[in-house]
């Protein structure tokens, strides 16, 4: 029985089969999911050695299956190549270089799809920052940013006996982060200079027309 799974999430069979023949033999076994749905069940229930995601997915589509991966640490261990035919739609939620997961574009001959496995486990074994995702909450006035940190670990393997690539989040810049927060600090600063200052402007008049 394989030892290592990996597991290819595409709605064409063609590319599904086309992974399946172009990988070198070895102690492994391909699963495949042709939506985004059933990929996530699969990478939920089976111990999987690397994910192969195209982007755009029936269902539910990449993008939301990576952030349910991610969303979940023991998850987002998992090694994962992302495929699409279009990169400026993956560029759209991904800021390059792409520094824990690896893409391949479609259409994509065995070379390419070795080369990006081969770049993706180098990819994996760099240590990963801590991730601090910004949600924006709504208060009485205004628009408030709040911080969340969570702390994303490495996963690192080898597959001479077993294919390991990185998973990844789309990291947040700690610097962008903050710089943020003080944008939104000051701009609700000066909503409330202005709310003070509209008060004024009404005391005075109603102290005129009086």
């Amino acid at each position: 029985m394989a030892s290592n799974k990996i597991l290819v999430i595409d709605d064409t069979t063609v590319v599904r089969l086309k992974v399946r023949q172009m990988l070198p033999p070895g102690n492994f076994e391909v699963l495949e999911a042709k939506d985004g749905l059933e990929g996530l069940n699969f990478i939920r229930q089976e111990k999987l050695s690397l994910i192969m995601l195209d982007f755009l997915l029936p269902k539910m589509s990449g993008w939301e299956v990576f952030q349910q991966v991610q969303a979940q640490p023991e998850l987002r261990k998992i090694p994962l190549v992302i495929m699409s035919g279009r990169k400026e739609e993956v560029t759209e939620k991904f800021t390059e270089p792409f520094e824990y997961f690896e893409f391949l574009g479609k259409p994509f001959d065995q070379k390419q799809l070795i080369t990006a496995i081969k770049s993706a486990m180098a990819k994996s074994k760099k240590p990963r920052p801590e991730i601090i995702p910004v949600a924006a909450v709504s208060t009485k006035n205004s628009p408030v940013a709040t911080v969340a940190t969570n702390k994303i670990p490495v996963a690192a393997s080898s597959i001479a006996n077993t294919i390991v690539v990185p998973s990844d989040n789309q990291s947040a810049n700690s610097a962008e982060i903050n710089a943020l927060n003080e944008k939104v600090i000051k701009m609700q600063s000066e909503i409330d200079g202005l709310k003070k200052q509209l008060a004024q402007v009404v005391t005075f008049i109603k102290q005129k027309i009086k």
